[in-house]
């Protein structure tokens, strides 16, 4: 991808083939990266930010491409041991400059070959330098080039809070990435960062943007929100701990998402794992992840905090094999709650549930017209009074295992939220 858009770029501007091919590959590890979800309107310029999310093309190695995902610069003053930027790594160092990065987006935006830009950057000189810089580039995509597009922009720790209004003024979207659970891990592998620096800018968002709409002011302010993201097996955190933080950040920040991102040795450190996390555990967690925010539980629900989720079956199945006293229950009887609870249902099939019942009594014919799971729901239900599953965790766990190995469980990608829905809303 990269070769492509350096050949683009030659043609089209002034970024330099090799600048842009650095910027562009230092990028390829942030994940916190979807695609829209902001409210902008296209006011007469270039671009619209869409609720429904941007729409995509392909280069011509078949990557699917709707953002710019580029950094400002990756000259950092930082030394955070995980990250390919960072100050002690010897790798081929590059900045931009804001007028670069516009006139860029702008070109590729023209050539339908993206829909928006995801902007970050290390820290470069200092953090109110790298904001300022980034603030600047939004500020003139938006005045000077009149470009309505989606712009999801990096916040930079410690960075003075003025700035990081500003910034939300213009961008759709604004991440302050946690990256690491625990404080004691920050100030081990990333000596130059805080909890405080990265979860007060956070806060200070959440609050100001609520006073933006209470008070209904005209324009935008964040209308996208915020994401984060944290690293997935570089620091010794269980699973449990993890989804306590995130469930944190839901409550008291009003995070849109966060995002998981396993951990990829790209520098050598002793303070590192050598090998690279399982994909699998990142799956994991966004199936947990997704059942905290649209099912309803708990992270103390899902699993005790000094313990990783189960790799053989999802969580909402570990969930209800250690809560077999609960089941089965009668669809035809059981509330919204109840039904979300149980593998195989997800949030669509229990609302035609809900609807269906009220005309006719529901067999377990009706459940599969309505894509219910039966492979996993049969042994937490009965339709009718009838039951055709297996009463034995010792029966049941290797049923619910294979089946998903039959299904060919696979990591979807974090940029398909269409995708993630449709498969997570069967669990």
């Amino acid at each position: 991808m990269f070769d492509f858009w350096g050949r683009v770029c030659y043609t089209v501007c002034m970024i330099a083939p090799e600048k842009l091919r650095i910027l562009t590959e230092s990028a390829k590890y942030d994940v916190s990266c979807s695609s829209s979800g902001s409210g902008r309107k296209n006011t007469g310029g270039l671009g619209n930010g869409m609720p429904d999310g941007c729409c995509h093309s392909f280069t011509p190695d078949g990557r699917c491409v709707s953002l710019l995902k580029i950094l400002l610069s990756n000259d950092c003053v930082f030394d955070c041991k995980y990250c390919m930027s960072r100050r002690s790594n010897d790798v081929p160092r590059a900045t931009a400059s804001p007028e670069e990065i516009c006139e860029l987006t702008v070109d590729f935006y023209k050539r339908n070959y993206i829909e928006g830009l995801f902007l970050s950057s290390a820290v470069h000189l200092s953090p109110d330098h790298t904001m300022e810089a980034l603030v600047r580039t939004v500020k003139l995509l938006r005045g000077k080039y009149n470009f309505q597009g989606y712009i999801h922009m990096k916040g930079i720790p410690k960075a003075d809070s003025l700035l990081v209004t500003e910034a939300a003024r213009y961008a759709d979207r604004i991440s302050y990435n946690v990256e690491l659970p625990s404080a004691e891990s920050l100030k081990l592998l990333a000596p130059q960062k805080s909890r405080e620096s990265l979860l007060l800018p956070m806060r200070q968002l959440q609050k100001e943007r609520a006073l933006f709409c209470a008070e209904k002011r005209k324009g935008f302010f964040l209308p996208a929100g915020q994401t984060t993201q944290m690293i997935v097996g570089a620091s010794p955190e269980r699973d449990g701990r993890i989804l306590r933080l995130a469930q944190s950040l839901y409550r008291v920040t009003g995070l849109k998402r966060v995002y998981y991102s396993s951990y990829v040795p790209v520098v050598e450190d002793g303070a590192l794992p050598a090998v690279q996390s399982p994909a699998i555990r990142e799956h994991r967690l966004y199936q947990a992840d997704w059942l905290l925010r649209f099912y309803g539980f708990d992270a103390e629900e899902l699993l005790p905090e000094e313990t990783d989720l189960p790799l053989d079956v999802d969580p909402k199945c570990a969930w209800a094999l250690r809560n077999l006293h609960l089941f089965p229950v009668e669809v035809n009887r059981a509330p919204l709650e109840v039904l979300l609870r149980v593998p195989g249902i997800g949030a669509r099939s229990a609302q035609k549930i809900l609807s269906a019942r009220r005309y006719t009594l529901l067999n377990f014919e009706h459940l599969k017209k309505m894509r219910v799971v039966l492979k996993r729901a049969r042994h937490f239900i009965t339709a009718g009074g009838k039951f055709y599953g297996a009463k034995d965790e010792r029966c049941i766990r290797p049923l619910l295992a294979a089946g998903e190995a039959h299904a060919g469980a696979r990591q979807l990608s974090i940029f398909d939220e269409r995708a993630l829905a449709a498969h997570t809303g069967e669990l």
